[in-house]
């Protein structure tokens, strides 16, 4: 019995890691991402709100199956909301560890303080850079080729 509800749980992580939740809440994890925390708090309140129209529906003769929708999205509702605090602590401590290191974020103004760090590709080079990255896979599992 134990064998087969950890198999059954695997399984069940591996489906839900490609669910559109949890695809927003990895691309907000990244370093570019942690911005976005915030703001995604936001979508908690939808979520809310769909939960509370699909109460209100049930409350007034609606089907009993929707009670599962209302458990999903107050799930994901409650995701968002954990999402802000977390991703504004990470972005501090990486903004206090890119400043500790010397990494001080410069204006976009000042071109002359920082020179560039690398040349344009030429075509050729781009073609055969893109040829490199044939057939590696991506975070998610998408290979990179076009």
């Amino acid at each position: 019995m134990l064998r087969t509800s950890v198999a059954l749980s695997a399984r069940g992580y591996g489906v839900l890691r490609y669910a559109p939740t949890n695809l927003l809440l990895n691309a907000i994890r990244t370093r570019r991402g942690l911005k976005w925390g915030v703001p995604a708090m936001l979508l908690a309140g939808v979520y809310f709100y769909a939960a509370a129209i699909c109460t209100t529906i049930i409350n007034d003769g609606g089907p009993g199956w929707l009670y599962l929708l209302v458990l999903v999205f107050v799930w994901n509702a409650f995701k968002f909301l954990w999402i802000g605090p977390v991703s504004l602590i990470q972005l501090i401590s990486v903004r206090a560890g890119s400043v500790a290191n010397g990494n001080r974020c410069r204006p976009r103004g000042d071109a002359q303080a920082s020179p560039p760090r690398h040349r344009a590709l030429t075509t050729t080079q781009s073609h055969s850079v893109g040829a490199s990255l044939h057939g590696v896979p991506h975070r998610f599992g998408v290979s990179m080729a076009l």
